[in-house]
């Protein structure tokens, strides 16, 4: 197998590694169910829909 010739400097190193780090805006789309913005691939946070099915229960009115 074939060898480096010479050591990789730490320059070098640190901007290869550099982009995978890199921030990545979130793709925000729009709640088929209730069609507010949403994250996708993420649970509805309004309605608590994810993929047309409920993903959590609703939360309980208490009224006092």
């Amino acid at each position: 197998m074939a060898q480096p010739k010479k050591k990789t400097s730490h320059q070098k190193q640190h901007s290869r590694r550099s982009k995978v780090w890199k921030a990545v805006a979130q793709t925000i789309v729009s709640c088929p169910n209730c069609a507010q913005p949403t994250r996708r691939h993420q649970v509805c946070v309004e309605c608590g829909y994810y993929r047309g099915r409920p993903a959590r229960r609703a939360e309980s009115v208490v009224t006092e």
